[in-house]
């Protein structure tokens, strides 16, 4: 199973960087950025079919390709934010972490305007239907 590679990966990355904090804490960052680029790297790896259903999902439903494509930078941009602030908290950031998220934030509500712009469309269309 997957799981127990990327929990291994985690523990060794999080013992390492333990260790080397107290001696050479810039090493330390180093050895978490490299564990983190190594998870990250291990889990699109497995999403990579898991993104072709969404497409046969749209294809079957009618819904534009381009919405779900949407929907899928705005879930992979909240994962992302998500993980970067907290490796950003793990050294003390706090701050940066927080702006980080402020903007992924941001990021997610502009990408989201063509789909509310899609679902507004479809409501008025049913509102004429039913007058």
């Amino acid at each position: 199973m997957e799981i127990f590679q990327l929990v291994g990966i985690a523990f060794v990355t999080a013992i390492a960087a333990l260790i080397l904090k107290g001696t050479k804490p810039e090493l330390a960052f180093a050895v978490t950025i490299a564990g983190s680029v190594i998870l990250l790297l291990f889990v699109f790896d497995l999403l990579k079919d898991a993104v072709s259903i969404f497409g046969t999902i749209a294809n079957v439903t009618g819904i534009d390709s381009s919405l779900v494509k949407i929907l899928l930078k705005m879930i992979g941009i909240g994962y992302l934010v998500e993980f970067s602030a907290g490796i950003l908290n793990d050294f003390g950031q706090s701050s940066v972490a927080d702006k980080l998220v402020f903007c992924g934030k941001i990021i997610v509500l502009v990408l989201a305007i063509p789909i509310i712009e899609s679902v507004l469309s479809l409501i008025l269309r049913l509102l004429e239907i039913v007058k």
